[in-house]
């Protein structure tokens, strides 16, 4: 793949936060004469951030600029003939997102492109996942010829969007971190739960007897010495995060010692100001951008316990956006996950029957994947807390791990 920058998808957007990003769109001149032409090296990673098939939008460069084109997919090679300068290309696929990804409803580009048939008419409609909304498209433009004979493919169902259809494209574009439709918190969709949805938060929510009566054997000791013991493990391991003195991380348990790295000192100041009015999720960024350690996976152990308190279900919607951006990759997915170990073992045992709930709620933000929780959820570890308290822990998670299970043998059914 070429080298490019990442841009929002739309790009009238100024926001750093917004999770839908694509990389930006290059070109390349090649030949002489009449035979010249516009090769564009990284049109499949933008389709794909986009969730359309390549050659849609080589096609729609073909049908504005009145040029032929060329698509290879099994080489990845994409040509509009010509001489073509990238400003305009990208003026135009910001066109071609206008017109056949972005939903006419609420701007949100998490959509798929279904044909539905009505006799011997076909119309095309963009199914946009985040408000429920079916907006058409120009019916006029001579892509929609193209996509009519070249429909898009059928994927594998998203276990968080609707289900049922003949036609479609992709789930959700990855980016940064979408609009869950039915995530009840949620700013825009959310009163548009589908019944499939709202099941599954159901399920999640109920706890069986025997993970209820687990949790409670585990009941914790409120006394102001347990309380205190807790409060000072809890200010030992924030503060026992390191960085080596080479620059690089240190080992996952840190130096007890070294209250004053730079993660220790970050989490000081979550703590500190997370209660204040107006502190919001850009300065948290800022702040440990001030730090250096925006991009290490340890930061994301530390935010957790230091930024949620027993609303947490809550508040990962709240912060939803400052997830997405700092969690990037699988070893962030598992920091992420220990500090939800220690969030709810050590300093909120109350919240043991919540785990369902609160791993729900990070699924649906997309930041955490199918295969890593489930993993997780069934190796125990002794890397963030002790063995009896990640037991339990992994134990509380089963109603949400037995969901995902379920909800692949229906799709495979």
């Amino acid at each position: 793949m070429a080298s490019a920058g990442i841009v929002n998808i739309r790009r009238d957007v100024d926001d750093k936060f917004y999770r839908y990003r694509m990389p930006l769109l290059l070109t390349k001149i090649e030949g002489k004469g009449n035979g010249i032409k516009t090769v564009v090296p990284n049109m499949a990673d933008v389709a794909r951030a986009l969730s359309r098939p390549p050659t849609y939008p080589t096609k729609f460069f073909g049908c504005e600029l009145g040029a032929q084109t060329s698509s290879d997919d099994k080489n990845e090679r994409y040509i509009v003939n010509g001489a073509h300068d990238a400003s305009r290309l990208r003026e135009l696929l910001d066109t071609f997102i206008d017109k056949f990804v972005l939903c006419r409803s609420c701007k949100n580009p998490e959509t798929d492109l279904i044909i539905l048939k009505s006799g011997r008419n076909e119309d095309i409609v963009r199914d946009c996942k985040a408000c429920g909304e079916r907006t058409d498209v120009d019916m006029k433009h001579k892509l929609v010829t193209f996509i009519l004979k070249n429909p898009p493919k059928n994927p594998k169902k998203s276990k968080k969007g609707a289900k049922g259809e003949t036609n479609g494209n992709g789930g959700g574009v990855h980016a940064s971190a979408p609009s869950v439709p039915g995530d009840e918190h949620s700013g825009s969709g959310g009163d548009s739960d589908d019944e499939l949805t709202k099941k599954i938060k159901a399920e999640a929510a109920e706890l069986t007897t025997e993970t209820k009566l687990a949790a409670q054997d585990w009941s914790a000791d409120t006394s102001p010495e347990a309380v205190k013991a807790r409060v000072k493990a809890l200010e030992s391991q924030v503060g026992g995060l390191s960085l080596t003195p080479a620059g690089g991380l240190g080992d996952d348990e840190g130096s007890d010692d070294d209250v004053n790295s730079p993660y220790a000192q970050f989490g000081r100041w979550v703590e500190e100001n997370k209660g204040e009015a107006g502190v919001s999720a850009v300065q948290i960024y800022q702040k440990a951008q001030e730090f250096g350690v925006e991009k290490k996976h340890k930061t994301v152990l530390v935010l957790v316990q230091a930024l949620f308190t027993e609303d947490v279900v809550k508040e990962i919607n709240t912060y939803k956006a400052l997830l997405a951006k700092m969690v990037t990759s699988e070893k962030h997915q598992k920091a992420l996950l220990g500090g939800i170990e220690r969030l709810v073992g050590l300093t909120h045992p109350e919240l043991i029957p919540s785990v369902p709930k609160i791993l729900m709620a990070l699924y649906q933000i997309d930041v955490l994947e199918e295969d890593v929780v489930t993993q997780w959820g069934t190796h125990v570890s002794k890397k963030y807390v002790d063995k009896e308290t990640s037991k339990k822990v992994r134990k509380a998670s089963e109603p949400f791990l037995k969901w995902l299970e379920d909800a692949d043998d229906d799709e495979s059914e």
